[in-house]
């Protein structure tokens, strides 16, 4: 089946709009969180609790970490990343890009690639922008990025630009090579934003990639020491060019009270590690803010992380239970977090979808900011 992307309604007063990407393992409704599956796994979570309990559509799988253990080799022989890690829904693959980013001490970028020293043992490596898409299609995930160099923040005009036009070059290697070794495919290449906190480089690094045609399109270079409003910013400048029948991903955002703030900007897709990563240190995302569960007044709470929520942990256990677990080290802690932390941010995204909808996004944004003013 040939991906696509369908829109099937508008919010008229912000740029927000529900759509359907269809894949080769199902339809995914949008705007959509798609949960951190670093290493081929979510961390704590079995597939059949993130599938059956969550109701996630789509994970995140990263090419740089996968490529380096246990090899694309390994996980096309056992029939691809879906096979691999027992997940039949979609999968997208991000192409190692951020990594160049935030190994910046063990890499040297330059036009034909990266070079760079493996964290695991230090060994020799180089990555292109096309053995990126071969190692993805080795993947054989329902998306892949492009690979992109990250611009760091903050970053002047003249270096950001730079870093943009390397960006432009390595997208435009990306697309010929991956149309090249198949004219077909069923799978989606998305192409990635950048030009860090300037909205001009924005709009021109956007313009310029819809010349690619791509499947779809990515911001890149968020979350990266900005200030929030300067993010939202970056994300509306790339959202004026785009195109509008494309679908729209936001890299790695963000807070839950933030996630309906990018889609309301014409954002589809996001993903974020905060709800695991703060999950397993004991942070809880509840609609009324967060519950920091180690904190001496949960000793002997009886109530469930979020009186209002409907997850799995919340139905059965209690802030006093969960302390215990967390001060004592015990592995069941992650899971219960983890599970009531991507149901907090997946379920909240189903509600922005189901506004969207019903033609009331923007009050249900509205209720969700005095809600967290309110938790204060």
């Amino acid at each position: 089946m040939k991906p696509r992307f369908e829109i099937v309604a508008e919010c008229p007063q912000t740029r927000a709009r529900a759509g359907i990407l269809h894949t080769a393992h199902g339809p995914i409704e949008t705007p959509v969180f798609m949960p951190v599956g670093t290493q081929a796994t979510v961390k704590g979570l079995t597939p059949k609790q993130l599938g059956e309990e969550l109701g996630a559509r789509i994970v995140l799988a990263n090419t740089y970490h996968l490529w380096l253990r246990p090899g694309e080799e390994t996980i096309r022989a056992c029939g691809g990343l879906h096979q691999f890690m027992r997940w039949p829904r979609g999968l997208l693959t991000d192409s190692g890009g951020y990594q160049i980013y935030s190994l910046a001490g063990l890499r040297r970028v330059r036009e034909e690639g990266v070079d760079f020293k493996s964290h695991l043992d230090g060994s020799h490596r180089f990555l292109s922008p096309e053995l990126a898409v071969d190692i993805q299609r080795s993947l054989a995930g329902d998306i892949m990025m492009v690979l992109d160099d990250c611009t760091p923040y903050p970053a002047g005009e003249a270096e950001a630009r730079k870093s943009m036009e390397l960006t432009l070059r390595w997208a435009s290697r990306s697309f010929a090579h991956w149309r090249a070794a198949d004219p077909n495919p069923d799978t989606m290449l998305f192409a990635i934003v950048q030009g860090s906190m300037h909205s001009g480089l924005r709009r021109e690094c956007a313009r310029r990639l819809v010349d690619l045609d791509a499947p779809g399109y990515a911001v890149g270079g968020l979350s990266v020491g900005e200030p929030r409003p300067l993010s939202y910013e970056m994300a509306a400048a790339c959202e004026e060019v785009l195109p509008r029948r494309k679908p729209r991903y936001a890299m790695g955002v963000g807070m839950p009270h933030e996630i309906g703030e990018y889609v309301a900007l014409g954002i589809d897709m996001m993903d974020c590690v905060l709800p695991t990563r703060n999950a397993r240190n004991g942070c809880l995302f509840t609609g009324e803010g967060k519950v920091m569960i180690k904190n001496a007044a949960h000793a002997r709470s009886s109530i469930p992380p979020d009186p209002d929520c409907g997850c799995y942990c919340c139905r059965n256990f209690t802030r006093s239970y969960l302390r215990h677990l967390f001060l004592s080290r015990e592995m069941l802690y992650s899971t219960l977090a983890t599970l009531h932390n991507l149901w907090h941010y997946l379920d909240r995204m189903r509600r922005i979808r189901e506004a969207i909808v019903a033609g009331r996004l923007p009050e249900y944004l509205l209720a969700i900011a005095a809600s967290v003013a309110g938790g204060r």
